[in-house]
């Protein structure tokens, strides 16, 4: 313990201390972050001047991409300033704040998947039942209970990552993640996240074992059905959901089971790249792609704009 120092603050030393890479961070960041904005604003957009789209389905998209801008708000900006103005330096204070809401907006993004799985459940194999069992109120509920478990545990990481001292402030990562800050503790950190790791894990499962069971309801009641045009309608509503949970699932795995990369190579940002980035980038064309209803909506949403479109009724 006796390399224990007082941290005020932290260097994140992100992909390259080389300009020119750091140009090329700046610029594919910045491309990406805009994409981001554009997409999930527009995703809320619609749902917001659209009445048809007003249901809890896209209710619960909408939390989804609040929740997409919001983890990648707290990350992609300060990396950029950072990129933009050759340092590394995070503060202490700022460290702490980005690693709560990164984990709050993330843990709460796979609650919100869950919450949509149940959605898709009731609307396919429910659907007599559906207006009942989906209420606004219910619908409130639900999303305020995936918002709340979200913030219990990311709280629960973050004050358990840091009430353990550090040794050093090198993070090797272009932002605050937890398996590089319990890199540089000077503790054993395994034992003191075992219980908060126990309980993500718990809710993690639980998660996990609720969406499948969703989807193994969904797709047996679905291959029931006699219409093909009720089969592809129940399909086309399901297919972006489960491909969003796909993607997020598989690179946030795929991110954490890999091992740790050498110095030399930037394999461990990438990775972060992957789970953190590529999901909410990805959602709205996802959404968009294979939603009738949202393609419908915004082509209105444009045609509408068009100058020579002002007086069409």
């Amino acid at each position: 313990m006796s390399n224990v120092t007082i941290i005020r603050y932290f260097l994140l030393l992100g992909f390259s201390d080389q300009r020119e890479l750091q140009i090329l961070h700046l610029a594919v960041f910045t491309a990406m972050y805009m994409v981001i904005l554009i997409g999930n604003f527009l995703i809320i957009i619609l749902v917001a001047r659209t009445t048809h789209l007003q249901t809890p389905m896209y209710f619960f998209l909408v939390n989804l991409s609040v929740v997409d801008l919001g983890s990648t708000s707290v990350t992609i900006p300060r990396s950029i300033a950072n990129a933009l103005m050759n340092t590394t330096h995070i503060s202490y204070s700022e460290c702490v704040a980005q690693m709560l809401f990164f984990l709050f907006f993330m843990s709460s993004d796979i609650f919100l998947l869950t919450v949509m799985a149940y959605d898709r459940y009731v609307a396919i194999c429910h659907p007599l039942h559906y207006t009942s069992v989906m209420k606004w109120g219910r619908c409130i509920q639900l999303a305020g209970g995936a918002w709340a478990a979200g913030f219990l545990n990311a709280a629960l990481h973050t004050g358990t990552i840091f009430s353990l001292p550090f040794c050093s402030n090198i993070i090797s990562q272009f932002f605050c993640e937890i398996p590089h800050l319990m890199k540089i503790s000077c503790s054993d950190p395994h034992f003191s996240e075992m219980w908060a790791l126990l309980f993500s894990s718990a809710l993690g499962l639980g998660c996990f074992v609720l969406i499948v069971t969703s989807y193994v309801q969904i797709f047996t009641t679905v291959l029931r059905m006699s219409s093909k045009a009720s089969r592809q309608k129940a399909f086309s509503t399901c297919i972006p959901h489960l491909t969003v949970v796909s993607l997020l699932l598989s690179t946030g795995i795929f991110s954490y089971v890999m091992p740790p990369s050498s110095p030399s190579y930037n394999l461990d940002e990438v990775l972060a790249v992957i789970y953190s980035v590529v999901p909410p980038m990805m959602n709205p064309v996802i959404y968009s792609m294979r939603n009738k209803d949202v393609k419908t909506a915004l082509w209105k949403l444009f045609y509408q704009k068009l100058p020579n479109n002002k007086s069409v009724s």
